[in-house]
């Protein structure tokens, strides 16, 4: 598939935007794995093969095993994930999904046994940055394939 737009390249502002988000998640006090499963599945939600292809590679140089990377999208049933995960992927779902009834009281109150006040805003906020990525990266059609991941 060949890319429509390079619009890290037209539009250098929204990208360095996007870059200034991406760091304020990296710095939020979430741990990393648990945010690069969020943006794994989310990415996994919206189709963004670019993303999907990022995520899991970061996953995997962060130990992640294949096969939680394998069963990612069906966490609910499979056993290799913690209740605080769970509630995570949960709330990255809803979040990103947004439907005229919003974020349930179920998930919400899930959601609020595993992290405080600050960390779900800090997790919303990871939501929120990565539906931005994959909402540039889909439309434009960034190709997959590419990304190395970066040393931490």
């Amino acid at each position: 598939m060949k890319q429509r737009i390079a619009y890290q390249d037209v539009a250098p502002k929204a990208f360095r935007a996007l870059l200034a988000l991406a760091q304020h998640v990296r710095t939020s006090g979430l741990d990393h794995k648990l945010v690069e499963l969020v943006n794994l599945r989310v990415s996994q939600m919206n189709g963004c093969a670019f993303c999907i292809d990022m995520h899991t590679k970061e996953l995997r140089a962060a130990g992640e095993t294949e096969q939680r990377l394998y069963l990612l999208s069906a966490y609910r049933e499979a056993p290799f994930y913690s209740d605080r995960e769970r509630a995570a992927l949960a709330w990255a779902e809803a979040v990103t999904e947004l439907g005229k009834d919003g974020v349930s009281d179920a998930v919400y109150e899930e959601a609020r046994r595993h992290f405080g006040e600050a960390e779900l805003v800090e997790l919303t906020v990871a939501v929120i940055h990565i539906n931005a990525w994959n909402r540039m990266n889909v439309p434009f059609r960034m190709p997959a394939g590419t990304y190395t991941p970066s040393a931490r």
